[in-house]
C-alpha cells in the first residue's frame, strides 16, 4: 500500500487555505523554508500546470491540475526534478467550527520508500501553514 494520507484542522476557513494551496506567492512563502529561495508558477485550471522550485536546494516539482473544485477540492499530478514517477496528489478541505479540516491523499509510490520520504516532506510542509495562515493578513478571513 503505496499511498500516503494526512490529516489537519487548520484555524482558517477553507477559503483562506484554500488561496495558500493555489496562489504563487502564498506557496513561496509557507510551502518550503524561506532560505531555499522558492519561485512557483501556478496556472489554475483544469490541464493547467504548476511549478514549485527552490534554487538554494536544487530541487522542483511540477505537475498538472486534473480538478480544479474552489474552495474544497484540489487534485494533481506531482512529478519531482530529475525523477521517472509521477504520483497524484489529492486535496479536500472541509469547512469545521470556523476552521477546515484539510485531507491530503498523494498516491502512486513505486515503493514504501517513495512514500515515507513524501510523508516526511508533506508533514514539513503542512507544519508551517497554520503559522504562516496566523500571520498572513493579505488573504481572506
Amino acid at each position: 500500500m503505496n499511498t500516503l494520507t494526512i490529516r489537519r484542522q487548520l484555524g482558517a476557513p477553507p477559503e483562506r487555505v484554500w488561496r495558500a494551496l493555489t496562489d504563487p506567492a502564498a506557496l513561496v512563502a509557507w510551502l518550503w523554508p524561506a532560505r531555499l529561495r522558492t519561485t512557483a508558477e501556478v496556472d489554475l485550471r483544469p490541464g493547467g500546470r504548476y511549478r514549485i522550485a527552490a534554487a538554494e536546494a536544487d530541487m522542483a516539482v511540477s505537475g498538472v491540475y486534473e480538478e480544479v473544485s474552489e474552495p474544497h477540492r484540489l487534485v494533481f499530478s506531482w512529478q519531482w526534478d530529475g525523477e521517472p514517477d509521477t504520483t497524484r496528489v489529492t486535496i479536500e478541505l472541509t469547512g469545521q467550527d470556523g476552521g477546515c479540516a484539510l485531507l491530503l491523499v498523494h498516491e502512486g509510490f513505486a515503493d514504501t520508500a517513495g512514500r515515507d520520504s513524501n510523508a516526511q516532506g508533506w508533514s514539513d510542509c503542512l507544519d508551517r501553514l497554520p503559522g504562516w495562515l496566523t500571520a498572513s493578513t493579505h488573504l481572506p478571513r
